[in-house]
C-alpha cells in the first residue's frame, strides 16, 4: 500500500495537470507562446506625470526655453534632468523598474486648451531578423523619435496619427476620428546605436533605424524598438494642433532609466519572440502562475 501523502500528491498532480490542459485549450493552446508569437514584444504602462515647457535632451539646463511638453514615467523630469534624478526618483509606469522618462508636444484643442490622455502605452519591439542579437539600451541613452522642424506632411518622420477601433489615419496631419472613437499618437524610435554615444550633436545620429531586417554597419548594436502609443481624451480634428507646430511636427523623447536587471530580464521576450506583459513574462504564463504557484509551493 503506497502512502497516503504520496496517493495525494498523486491527486493534485493530475488535477494539476488536467487543469493546466483545461486553460489552453480555453485559450487557443498555449503550449508554447513564442511559437506561436508573430512577434516579440514587452510593454510599460506609464501614466500622465506633468506638463513644462522644459527639454533636458534638446536644451538642458534651460528650464521654460522649450514648447510645452507632456512628460510620462519620471516625476521630477525638468531642463536640469541627470540620470541619477530618474534613478532616485519614483515613476508612474507599471512596471516600475522603468524610471525612464518619456515626452510628446503638448496637444492643444481648437480653443488652445491643452487635451489630457486616456492613457500612455510603451511598446518594446524587435525588427532585425536576428532576434537574438538584441541587447539593453546603455543607462543614460537619449533617443528622439519624429521632426520637430518639419515644415510639412511629407517632412514627417516615423509617426502616425488614428483612431481607436477605426481606420481613419494619416503619417502627418492631426485626423478628426469619428464618434464613439479616440485619437492616437504613433512614433517609433530606431532601434540600431552606434555602441559609443549616448546622444549626439543633432541627437539623432548616434541612433539609426534597421531595414531590411538589419541594423547598418555604422550603428551595429540591436536595440528595442521603442513605440509610443498615446490615446488622448478626445477624437481630433482639424483644428487641433501640437505646441511644436501642426501635426506633421509631431516627436517624442526618450531618456533610458530602466533597472538594468528588469530590462535585460525583458530581453527575453524579443531574442524569443514571445509577446509579453508588464511584468515582463508571457501573458498566458503569468495566468497559469496566478492559479497553480500557490498550490505548489504550500
Amino acid at each position: 500500500m503506497q502512502p497516503y501523502w504520496l496517493g495525494r500528491c498523486s491527486v493534485l498532480l493530475v488535477l494539476l495537470f488536467c487543469a493546466l490542459i483545461s486553460l489552453g485549450a480555453a485559450q487557443g493552446s498555449t503550449v508554447s507562446a513564442a511559437e506561436d508569437a508573430e512577434i516579440g514584444e514587452f510593454v510599460a504602462f506609464c501614466d500622465f506625470s506633468h506638463r513644462a515647457q522644459d527639454d533636458p535632451i534638446v536644451l538642458p539646463g534651460l528650464p521654460g526655453g522649450s514648447h510645452n511638453h507632456d512628460f510620462f514615467g519620471s516625476v521630477v523630469t525638468n531642463a536640469a534632468t541627470q540620470l541619477t534624478d530618474l534613478l532616485n526618483s519614483d515613476t508612474t509606469c507599471d512596471p516600475i523598474g522603468d524610471r525612464s522618462a518619456y515626452w510628446v508636444p503638448t496637444l492643444y484643442d481648437g480653443s488652445g486648451n491643452p487635451v489630457a490622455f486616456e492613457n500612455g502605452t510603451f511598446y518594446y519591439l524587435v525588427h532585425v531578423d536576428n532576434h537574438a542579437d538584441v541587447q539593453s539600451y546603455p543607462l543614460g541613452l537619449k533617443v528622439i523619435a519624429g521632426n520637430a522642424a518639419a515644415t510639412r506632411p511629407g517632412e514627417a518622420e516615423h509617426i502616425k496619427w488614428s483612431c481607436l477601433g477605426s481606420g481613419v489615419s494619416s503619417t502627418g496631419n492631426i485626423v478628426e476620428c469619428p464618434a464613439g472613437s479616440r485619437l492616437e499618437l504613433l512614433l517609433n524610435f530606431p532601434d540600431c546605436w552606434d555602441g559609443v554615444n549616448l546622444d549626439s550633436a543633432d541627437h539623432k545620429s548616434h541612433m539609426a533605424y534597421s531595414a531590411a531586417g538589419a541594423c547598418p554597419s555604422s550603428h551595429p548594436v540591436v536595440v528595442p524598438a521603442l513605440q509610443f502609443k498615446l490615446r488622448y481624451a478626445t477624437r481630433g480634428g482639424e483644428n487641433f494642433t501640437l505646441s511644436s507646430g501642426p501635426g506633421y511636427t509631431a516627436h517624442g523623447d526618450f531618456f533610458n532609466a530602466w533597472e538594468p536587471a528588469v530590462l535585460e530580464n525583458r530581453l527575453e521576450c524579443l531574442r524569443t519572440l514571445t509577446k509579453c506583459g508588464p511584468e515582463g513574462y508571457p501573458e498566458e504564463v503569468t495566468v497559469s502562475e496566478q492559479l497553480f504557484l500557490p498550490m505548489l509551493t504550500r
